[in-house]
């Protein structure tokens, strides 16, 4: 019996190999993959199969050409098409209007997956269309309700405040409307808006709040529904093979199947082979002999096309696929084989009672890895890298990641901490990795643990560490993430023994990358995320010192539901956001007191906790404050990047780590903000001198201009910019 983790390795396999375009073509528009007999552009698709991509959005979208008809999912796999069409809706003193929509072949609304919902109380909607063939369907559903403690919440309908009805096969389109037979005045208080759609049964989830205009304004009046597409041009294979110019299903090793809704044919690859059915050689072979636990083979293993052999080696015996093979017997004399026969029987029982043991630790060993599996949401990662919105993370078993670390041998310990430990790796295939051992993890947060993988997995950026995959198979699971080679920014500025200091230049870049790294967390993903550790053990650098963001240990994703928000998770003394220790939320705002503080440690040389000259534990961002105040800001500068001729930069980057340490948030500017402003920074320090110094001067005036107008709450006098820089060269 193949286990949970190797049928989800085989689906990522095939998810993978079912994305493929004609050569030449665009594989994807936006975050959307394009597969064919889909294409963009003339010659990439099939008639009928036609996609604009408008790049005018951020990320691009896809349209169906005909019909203007956005599309969120292209499945080569299920022959569905998840695309975006608007609902009808009427609030109280409104009068009703309908909406219409109408598909062109090869597509229709699939009757399995879609439901006719009418949302409201006391409300009458009816669905008209026509089939392929011009027959006329009618349908409705009546929704009523007292009062809105009578609604049940949750997915489906009862016929109280929502009701649905299934819509027919072959429906090639539709006009929801409401009726004006029923006196909706006396619900109006609770329930002042009615919504009828046609959508994805599995999408719709029925609350209170769906009865009010915030509904269909948090939606767009934009429901999603799926389309099942077919090669139209024939109503059957049969007719179809007889057409082989027209043919479509082109590579050598698929098969078709006649449609379920509506005529025409489907196209897919033959048992023993995956890929793309519609391409010449689109569908390839399988090695079984590669997956092991979907495929046993006790004996020798030969991959073939379209299959496997497993044979018993020379000299033995057995059926190889479901046992171990036996030796063939040969002749003894007799008392050998009577001395032989009561050794084997001895050997036997012991063998079946070690066995049996073996086999109850074994089955034991199993039960708890699919049950950590299902707990830990791996059946979810299934179904989402089944459905491709999930590509680019990979599930490991327990051996490999075992295999990778030589059983994980602390020779192979690159990081440790209260968190766990973090080993260095090398998987199968040659590749350094770093695998993150946790010690232990909230159970409350399993349940989003697969949420936040399938957030972490699409982050692409330079100065982040990318996560590459996870395994599910333990009770706490482990993360896999690339490899980073030059240690972290902490062990760099604070070698144990001595080192040559890192240039200021070298300093102020790995300030902006990082910077940028964040402001892309916060910003530039589907869900914003929350770092919540930001320190410099957390940045790490490659061969060419370029930053990289790491440890999402205590990232957290902001909540969707603005009405919610982030409790304070954990962090690090020192970088600590003053403000989230208080009101325990945690913001975008959190990070950037977190990178205020590494700031200080790149201008200073100090760490975030430091011993003075009295050998006592200092605060680096209590210090720099007050000095700041006492206008003696040099005293606590790194002379090494003073004798670097910094004296004006160093002076501009205290003033923005000054900000960022804001006692409240809302004074701190964003990560966006401060990546601008170390980049305009550091693009100064690379133009000569004199332009540096005149340019540095407007930078500064812009910028006491502004302060000008804000209320200092931080507890510390505001210094203006030229006094702050007339501090620094007041001690050359």
């Amino acid at each position: 019996m193949p286990t949970v983790a190797a049928t989800l390795l085989l689906a990522s396999a095939v998810a993978a190999a079912a994305a493929i375009s004609k050569p030449g073509c665009p594989s994807k528009c936006g975050e959307v993959d394009i597969p064919y007999p889909f294409g963009i552009g003339r010659g990439c698709s099939m008639e009928g199969f036609d996609i604009t991509c408008n790049d005018t959005t951020d990320p691009p979208k896809p349209f169906i050409a005909v019909g203007n008809i956005e599309i969120l999912n292209v499945s080569l796999v299920d022959h569905e098409l998840s695309v975006h069409i608007y609902m009808v809706g009427q609030c109280y003193e409104q009068s009703g209007n309908y909406s219409t929509t109408s598909l062109a072949l090869p597509f229709l609304f699939s009757a399995a997956s879609n439901k006719f919902t009418v949302v409201g109380c006391s409300t009458l909607a009816y669905v008209v269309g026509q089939n392929v063939k011009g027959n006329t369907y009618a349908s409705g559903c009546v929704s009523y309700c007292d009062d809105a403690g009578g609604v049940s919440e949750g997915p489906g309908c009862d016929g109280m405040g929502c009701c649905q009805t299934s819509i027919p096969k072959s429906l090639s389109n539709f006009t929801a409307y409401f009726s004006d037979s029923l006196n909706n005045s006396e619900v109006a208080s609770f329930s002042p808006c009615s919504y009828a759609f046609v959508a994805d049964q599995d999408w719709f989830r029925f609350n209170k709040s769906t009865l009010f205009p915030d509904f269909g304004d948090e939606t767009n009046y934009q429901v999603p529904v799926l389309l099942d597409w077919a090669m139209r041009n024939h109503s059957s294979c049969r007719d179809a093979e007889a057409d082989y110019p027209n043919y479509a299903c082109r590579s050598a090793h698929s098969d078709c199947f006649n449609s379920t809704n509506g005529p025409g044919y489907l196209c897919k690859c033959s048992q023993g082979y995956t890929g793309n059915p519609y391409l010449e050689g689109g569908c390839q072979d399988i090695d079984e002999c590669e997956l092991s636990q979907l495929y046993p083979c006790f004996g020798v293993c030969s991959n073939i096309q379209g299959g496997y052999l497993c044979t018993c080696p020379p000299g033995t015996h057995g059926n190889a696929t479901k046992d171990t093979c036996i030796g063939n017997s040969s002749k003894f004399p007799l008392p050998a084989r009577l001395v032989i026969g009561f050794s084997v029987i001895i050997v036997v029982l012991v063998a079946l009672v070690s066995s049996a043991i073996i086999c109850t630790q074994k089955l034991k060993l199993k039960r708890e890895r699919d049950t950590f599996f299902k707990k830990n949401g791996g059946f979810k990662l299934y179904e989402e890298i089944l459905s491709k919105k999930v590509d680019t993370v990979q599930v490991f078993t327990e051996e490999e990641l075992q295999r990778a670390t030589d059983n994980f041998d602390d020779k192979g310990v690159i990081g440790c901490g209260g968190y766990g430990m973090v080993y260095r790796g090398i998987l199968d295939n040659q590749r350094t990795v770093a695998i993150k051992k946790s010690k232990k993890v909230d159970e409350r947060q399993k349940d989003e643990f697969v949420n936040e993988i399938i957030v972490l997995s699409q982050i692409n950026h330079r100065h982040i560490v990318r996560l590459l995959g996870c395994c599910l198979e333990l009770d706490v699971p482990m993360l896999v993430y690339e490899y980073i080679s030059n240690g972290s920014l902490f062990d760099v500025l604070h070698p144990e023994h001595y080192a040559s200091p890192l240039p200021l230049q070298a300093r102020l870049t790995i300030a902006e990358q990082a910077a940028e790294a964040l402001a892309y967390l916060h910003s530039a993903t589907n869900r914003s995320i929350i770092h919540g550790d930001v320190k410099s053990h957390n940045i790490l650098l490659d061969d060419d010192l370029s930053a990289k963001v790491s440890d999402f240990g205590a990232s957290q994703l902001v909540p969707m539901d603005e009405d919610e928000f982030i409790l304070f998770v954990q962090g690090t003394l020192g970088y600590l956001d003053p403000e989230c220790m208080q009101t325990r939320r945690l913001t975008d705002r959190s990070d950037v007191y977190s990178f205020g503080v590494v700031l200080l440690e790149l201008i200073t040389g100090k760490k975030a906790i430091y011993a003075d000259d009295a050998w006592e534990k200092r605060s680096l961002a209590t210090s720099f404050l007050v000095m700041m105040k006492e206008q003696r800001l040099r005293d606590i500068l790194d002379n090494k990047m003073i004798g670097e001729g910094g004296e004006r930069l160093l002076g501009e980057v205290a003033a923005i780590a000054k900000e960022c340490l804001s006692v409240k948030g809302e004074e701190r500017p964003s990560m966006k903000e401060v990546a601008e402003r170390l980049h305009s920074l550091r693009r100064l320090r690379l133009q000569p001198r004199e332009e540096y110094d005149q340019r540095a001067i407007e930078m500064v005036k812009a910028e006491e201009t502004r302060r000008c107008t804000e209320t200092d709450t931080s507890g510390y006098h505001i210094l203006d910019s030229s006094t702050l820089l007339n501090n620094v060269d007041a001690g050359r």
